[in-house]
């Protein structure tokens, strides 16, 4: 994960790696994916998310489940 100050900033990043694709989240959108991931990480009964259970979690958060998805 890399932080950028501004959209402009992530485009100028961009332009010189040139990385493979990516998907922009603001800080809000991070928030929201860090409580619902770690939720009940210290729970006695925690596990990892299943692939499918990843894929429905940031479905409801609104991000793209197919950059997400492992390659």
């Amino acid at each position: 994960m890399l932080l950028f100050r501004s959209e402009e900033h992530v485009e100028a990043w961009r332009t010189h790696a040139q990385p493979p694709a990516s998907s922009i989240l603001n800080l809000e959108q991070i928030a929201r994916l860090a409580h619902a991931w770690y939720a009940n990480k210290l729970a006695p009964d925690w596990r990892r998310h299943t692939a499918d259970e990843a894929a429905t979690l940031f479905a409801d958060l609104q991000l793209d489940p197919e950059f997400w998805r492992p390659r």
